[in-house]
């Protein structure tokens, strides 16, 4: 064989396995991308199909933080001035933070002496953090314990910075003494004492009633 022909084949062998490097490379990069689009669509189907999966992606990427049978104690000067129990916060780290009480919320009320005066209770509220103001919905009652007076309505806001008119709402509301059922169709203000308390609307809806059959 002539050394033109040597160097012929040698250059057609180097030629071959050039070549099937490539398609070996070629190869395994399709395997790669294969692979990865497999497992995506792996995970896609998860979160179609598990529900809770989607859930805790949603709370990642929300930022909310979870707490259970929560007592929140609010004081002034050393005293307490009122404590709020509810058996699930959620607080909420969105882009307007808020804390959330999905499960009921209860806040008692004390005087200066230390005792409760007035008691509160709704199935939800929401504390928007920026405005300091609490909404609560939904068979929203508040209680002045001396008293008997006893406010319900479907919503209402609880603004501490409102001295004096810390309740108010802008919806119907009904409010029962010892002797009447008052109806106001535009809402109402008060303390958060609930000791002295103005309908903004009265529709005049007066209704006398026994103090035996006043209920508890």
């Amino acid at each position: 064989m002539h050394a033109g022909s040597k160097k012929e084949v040698i250059t057609n062998q180097i030629s071959n396995f050039d070549e099937q490097s490539i398609m070996k490379k070629n190869s395994f990069y399709k395997i790669i991308i294969a692979a990865a689009f497999f497992t995506g669509c792996i995970f896609l189907s998860a979160c179609e199909n598990d529900e809770t999966v989607v859930n805790d992606l949603s709370k990642k990427k929300t930022g909310i933080e979870e707490a259970r049978d929560v007592v929140i104690n609010y004081s002034l000067g050393g005293k307490a001035k009122s404590i709020l129990t509810s058996p699930l916060m959620l607080n909420v780290n969105d882009t307007v933070p808020y804390v959330e009480f999905p499960k009921t919320l209860h806040a008692d009320f004390y005087n200066e002496e230390g005792t409760v005066e007035s008691v509160l209770t709704a199935k939800y509220a929401k504390y928007k953090q920026n405005q300091s103001i609490v909404f609560l919905r939904d068979s929203v009652k508040v209680i002045n314990i001396q008293k008997g007076d006893t406010l319900y309505c479907n919503e209402l806001y609880w603004d501490r910075n409102r001295r004096g008119t810390e309740f108010y709402t802008d919806k119907p509301v009904k409010i029962r003494t010892k002797t009447n059922i008052i109806n106001g169709d535009g809402g109402m203000e008060s303390a958060q004492d609930f000791k002295n308390w103005h309908i903004i609307e009265s529709n005049n809806s007066t209704i006398k009633i026994p103090a035996s059959k006043f209920p508890g």
